[in-house]
């Protein structure tokens, strides 16, 4: 399993999350296995968000359509501020 692993700050949750709702079966078609949204106990305008892929491979076409349709899009990020932080991240089997 490996895991694109997101985190950013956002001007408004409520904003964010709606946005984020509406990509839902988008990344269902990807590959998207499992996803969790979590924000810090102090900032209540970052998330950070895991999305669970079977690949490497998926993830990362994932992060391609996030960077080209997503982040890059006002109207499709309306509450993203600055550039994701985004790792991809593979079990280390211990």
């Amino acid at each position: 399993m490996s895991t694109l692993h997101i985190e950013h700050p956002v001007v408004a949750f409520d904003l964010w999350k709606a946005a984020f709702d509406r990509f839902a079966d988008v990344r269902v078609r990807a590959g998207v296995l499992s996803h969790r949204v979590r924000r810090p106990v102090d900032d209540d305008r970052y998330v950070v968000i895991d999305l669970d892929f079977a690949s490497p491979a998926q993830a990362e076409a994932f992060l391609g359509f996030l960077r080209r349709e997503v982040w890059a899009s006002r109207q499709n990020a309306p509450a993203l501020v600055g550039e994701p932080v985004t790792r991809i991240l593979v079990d280390a089997g211990v």
